[in-house]
């Protein structure tokens, strides 16, 4: 794999931001390392951090570029604060950037293909729920998305009692803007989504995310969504998010006929 951290300016954002992106190399002669380059434009992950991490988190804390470099697919993983990967009230414009500025950032400085097909969107936490608002908004964008221990109850959290986040992130992102029912409520958007992608939802049964999971797949299974469901022991910790996203590296429905 090709390993790069792109610095870049963003016109959504009004300034300077980052990513890492991770690229298939044809060559197998590295010691202990796979190759797995396709024909003509890879598929990409776009795979999303959470809430106290950033673009580098993934390489960091787990061995995900080993996992995908026999698969020939790319992986993007952006920066965006501690945003929610939200248009924020008192903030930024952190949709605008992930949802429509950086596919085409990407298309621009890499080649990647842009087929629903060979498109695919996963994070954790906080990541876990940006990654279902944006397959769920965009439903015609992806053919799978992922949540690893996913903030999926986002929209009713700000006012739970045993909430471990911080209400200055809530004034932050939505301010007093009615978030249940809304574009920003992943529930509500499953609820309404036509011609879903393939959905991937684990969670550890100890993590304090358990119960809003379980109230996600609840929902998917009464809208008859395409649901792979991966609820077993574990927190809300990186030795969960790295087995998990061997799993889901597994579930992606890659083509092998390129």
């Amino acid at each position: 794999m090709a390993r790069t951290r792109c610095d870049f300016f963003s016109e959504a954002l009004g300034l300077g931001t980052s990513m890492t992106v991770l690229l298939p190399e044809r060559s197998s002669s590295g010691i202990g390392m796979a190759a797995g380059a396709v024909a003509g434009d890879p598929p990409v992950l776009y795979l999303l951090h959470g809430l106290t991490d950033d673009d580098t988190v993934w390489t960091r804390r787990t061995s995900i570029e080993r996992y995908v470099a026999p698969l020939g697919l790319a992986v993007v993983m952006p920066q965006v604060q501690r945003s929610f990967y939200t248009d924020e009230t008192h903030g930024n414009r952190y949709w605008s950037f992930l949802s429509e500025e950086l596919p085409e950032v990407c298309k621009s400085f890499f080649r990647l293909s842009d087929r629903r097909q060979d498109t695919f969107v996963a994070g954790l936490s906080m990541g876990g729920y940006g990654a279902m608002k944006w397959a769920l908004r965009h439903p015609d964008r992806f053919a799978a998305a992922a949540s690893l221990s996913g903030a999926l109850n986002a929209a009713h959290r700000r006012n739970h009692p045993t909430s471990p986040m911080d209400p200055a992130v809530w004034h932050t992102v939505w301010g007093d803007r009615e978030t249940a029912g809304a574009d920003d409520d992943t529930v509500a958007l499953l609820e309404r989504g036509d011609d879903l992608p393939a959905l991937y939802v684990a969670c550890g049964t100890e993590d304090f995310l358990y119960e809003d999971n379980t109230r996600f797949v609840a929902a998917a299974r009464r809208r008859g969504a395409p649901l792979t469901v991966d609820f077993s022991p574990g927190d809300h910790d990186w030795a969960y998010w790295d087995a998990k996203i061997q799993n889901v590296l597994a579930w992606l429905p890659l083509r092998r006929d390129r």
